[in-house]
């Protein structure tokens, strides 16, 4: 423990900005490896602790600053017309081409969080509802956010431009259409049925001034889907349910051109469907499948 220590303090490169993911590593450490301090604590010992304490005090002071910093770019004006900031732009690069190296096609697999998901709660400030309002039906997922590293590839295979509309299904706390509206110039909607989720992203949406994006409280198989060009789904639900959604996704299908990306289990029982197209390649085998961002296009 003290060698980390004294390698924290001795290390002014982790304070600069586009070092988020080394600072969160450093954490992790301190975290994992507390200084020891018995009953009858030597003056070595409780000094060691106040040096892990000082340094994990700087280190989150510089990750708040950085997160404070994005929300406002964010904020700002400019920021409406879909110019990501420059300090969020640099933190997803160095991630975009790690992925590329790993698997050669830009995708990252797995359910995992990362560093980027620190990144996106720093910036987002969401926090989940300490209890849901409604029952949860047994088609119902339970839910949990989209790791952020797949919303940024979601972003990158639809190229969303101002003519198009990303509608969400079973949206949760609204991480999809969020860093959506933040990135791009397209506007966003999440529909959700849980109160307490989507009042907590409308709060969001409003704290970071994002005028693009509209969070409704309704079941996704009643929901006005006429305005959306692309449909999201990360598994909000199975069997009958999922099967009605799709179905009124084909009867949209039938008056335009519709993308609809889809992770997780879902993404085997759309590609059955005979209406679509896969716009990237698939895995053979379902849960491999279900383990990245998957695009399909409509069939003409």
């Amino acid at each position: 423990m003290q060698h980390l220590v004294a390698q924290l303090e001795n290390d002014p490169s982790l304070f600069h900005p586009d070092r988020l993911r080394q600072r969160l590593d450093a954490l992790d450490l301190l975290d994992a490896h507390p200084p020891s301090i018995p009953q009858a604590a030597s003056d070595a010992c409780t000094e060691l602790n106040r040096r892990a304490n000082a340094i994990n005090a700087r280190l989150e002071a510089a990750n708040a600053q950085l997160y404070a910093g994005i929300r406002k770019d964010i904020q700002r004006k400019d920021i409406e017309f879909g110019s990501i900031p420059d300090a969020l732009l640099q933190l997803i690069h160095p991630h975009n081409n790690d992925a590329v190296k790993r698997n050669g096609m830009g995708y990252d697999y797995g359910i995992d969080y990362d560093y980027l998901d620190e990144l996106i709660a720093g910036i987002l400030q969401l926090e989940e509802p300490a209890a849901v309002e409604l029952p949860r039906d047994s088609e119902q997922v339970f839910y949990q956010p989209t790791p952020a590293r797949h919303i940024f590839t979601l972003i990158g295979l639809t190229a969303l431009t101002s003519a198009d509309v990303l509608i969400d299904l079973g949206s949760g706390l609204g991480h999809v259409p969020l860093l959506v509206s933040i990135c791009t110039h397209a506007r966003t909607i999440g529909i959700e049925l849980e109160p307490s989720y989507v009042e907590r992203a409308r709060q969001c949406a409003l704290s970071l001034n994002l005028n693009r994006i509209t969070f409704l409280q309704q079941d996704a198989r009643g929901a006005d889907l006429s305005l959306g060009t692309v449909f999201y789904l990360y598994t909000p639900f199975t069997g009958s349910i999922l099967s009605s959604v799709l179905d009124r996704l084909r009867h949209e299908a039938a008056t335009r051109p519709i993308r609809i990306c889809s992770y997780g289990p879902c993404t085997a029982v759309i590609a059955n469907e005979p209406w679509l197209e896969p716009a990237t390649a698939l895995e053979a085998e379902a849960d491999q499948m279900a383990n990245r961002i998957a695009l399909f296009h409509s069939r003409d």
